[in-house]
């Protein structure tokens, strides 16, 4: 196979380095006149292949183009009756993209190592969809002692890590508020919700209508009641709860009967509140779990060695907890990945993915957490995106990299080879105007409406006449936002044209990130000084 390459003269020296590497035979040429190669049009690139390369055209089998080319390659192909398609975004991916040219399914429209991407992905997703439909296997793995079933979800090391997410202080929050809170769990990817309620009060009472507005909202999940006390945990199982937190020392007497009736699974706290009692060190841990183990035999029960805070007691310690304990015992066991995450201030997306690869290596089962801080806002999501990428990892025996699903959100995997743009034109220092002078067509406030997911929320724009205000436009975009403003004539003067460019843009960042939005502040930090 013989490929035409057509790029600008800045991009060249990497696309010709790139090709040259590769195992396909390849034409790198230049554009005339063209220092970038996005700025490449098709009928720029046919009028190129006409004057340079009609006598060679028989023996050219496929053309690229730049990847950032903003049009179809569709006219190319009419043009020379050559398949035509969209090269890399990045030169530095072009070798990447040239050695599998035979067996990808090129586009058109679509840059080709995006392509690559979604197919990565989408056979990610479908190696853990055909694991857990394949119903022999799956029957196979509940019959060890680490793997157990709530309601109808396999639960255990041997399946995906669920994650378990916590409406906090479910009681107290209205039906709406209630609903609001379990549409997005489910929208964020959680396996399971829990209902968290209120600690040292007896909320029984609250119960039954929770259970019935929750199992509307989250379909066949299982749902769990997040309580010690014995009498709210009644009163749950009563109503159809799949699963309890917690049983200790301290309550597991006088509930177990009910819930072996009744074949609820339960998670194990090696603890007694009644008498004030929480074990420490690793081997009182794990002594305290043998014995609440021995006391619910017969149960379905799911050991919590209890994740703790950075420097509380020791998260080290409480790690080396649930190492010992699965090397001498295979049981379910359950990780508070919260407790961690909302006790640290940092951003939640990476310390997500590392306490979820840890809980993978520990063989932990069940990830839970809540999202009741601005910082852990989408916690949820992490958890069942890192979930999946530490079974394909734990699968193919290799490390989380490259799985066709990733957790980066703030950074790039690759960083893009900068090219170099000496464009030889003086340059001049910007400074800020510090006058500000009013468009007499009005002024806007910008606002994110946050919906369950970033699908339904929305950048909503109202504009003001004087003080009156007198239109609104909400998108999903900024770009659409502001072209609609635009074609409105609801904008004269160019600085609040640009004004209005970044204000909506922050405002999609912070839609998509789950990030506050607050106009006209910055919407993140800049790094901080160490001196």
């Amino acid at each position: 196979m013989k490929v035409l390459i057509i790029t600008g003269e800045l991009a060249y020296p990497l696309v010709k380095q790139k090709a040259d590497k590769s195992k396909v035979d390849t034409i790198v040429h230049i554009a005339d006149n063209t220092q970038i190669a996005a700025f490449l049009t098709p009928s720029k690139i046919i009028k190129e292949i006409k004057e340079n390369y009609e006598n060679q055209l028989d023996e050219i089998d496929m053309i690229l183009t730049p990847g950032l080319m903003r049009k179809t390659t569709i006219e190319i192909s009419k043009a020379f009756n050559i398949p035509s398609f969209k090269g890399s975004t990045d030169a530095a991916d072009l070798q990447m993209v040239l050695d599998l040219v035979e067996d990808l399914e090129l586009s058109e429209d679509k840059a080709a190592d995006k392509l690559i991407e979604d197919e990565k992905r989408k056979q990610a997703f479908q190696f853990i969809e055909d694991y857990e439909n394949n119903e022999e296997k799956v029957g196979e793995l509940l019959k060890k002692p680490n793997n157990i079933l709530v309601k109808n979800l396999p639960v255990g090391e041997d399946f995906p890590m669920r994650v378990l997410s916590e409406i906090a202080n479910a009681p107290a929050l209205s039906k709406e508020d209630l609903i609001k809170k379990a549409e997005y769990f489910v929208a964020s990817g959680s396996d399971m919700i829990d209902i968290g309620m209120l600690a040292g009060e007896d909320r029984s009472e609250d119960i039954p209508g929770l259970i019935e507005t929750l199992r509307p909202i989250i379909g066949d999940r299982p749902l769990s009641i997040d309580t010690l006390n014995p009498k709210e945990i009644k009163v749950a199982v009563d109503c159809g709860i799949d699963m309890v937190l917690s049983l200790d020392h301290g309550n597991c007497e006088e509930l177990l009967p009910l819930l072996k009736e009744h074949n609820i699974p339960a998670v194990l706290l090696p603890t007694n509140y009644n008498e004030g009692f929480v074990p420490h060190t690793p081997e009182e841990r794990i002594s305290s779990m043998k014995k609440l183990l021995k006391k619910t035999e017969g149960l379905d029960g799911i050991a919590d060695m209890v994740l703790d805070p950075i420097n509380s007691n020791s998260l080290v310690d409480s790690i080396t907890a649930y190492n010992d304990f699965h090397k001498e015992i295979k049981r379910p066991m359950f990780f508070g990945v919260g407790n961690v995450i909302e006790l640290m201030d940092t951003d939640s997306v990476g310390a997500n993915a590392l306490l979820t690869g840890i809980g993978m290596e520990l063989g932990a089962s069940i990830l839970f957490t809540p999202e009741e801080s601005g910082k852990t806002a989408g916690s949820v999501h992490e958890l069942a995106v890192s979930s999946k990428m530490m079974f394909l990892a734990k699968h193919r025996h290799s490390i989380p990299k490259d799985l066709g699903i990733n957790l980066l959100v703030f950074k790039d995997k690759r960083k893009h080879v900068d090219l170099d743009e000496d464009y030889d034109v003086p340059v001049e220092q910007a400074k800020e105007c510090t006058k500000f002078k009013r468009d007499p067509l009005g002024s806007f406030k910008i606002r994110v409406d946050y919906g369950k997911d970033v699908e339904s929320s929305k950048i909503v724009v109202t504009h003001f006449k004087k003080t009156k205000p007198d239109i609104a436009v909400s998108g999903t975009y900024a770009k659409e936002v502001y072209d609609e403003l635009v074609k409105k004539g609801l904008v004269t003067r160019l600085e609040h044209a640009a004004y209005l460019g970044s204000e909506l843009q922050k405002a999609e960042i912070a839609m998509i990130t789950r990030k506050d939005y607050i106009q006209d502040f910055d919407l993140f930090n800049r790094p901080l000084k160490l001196k």
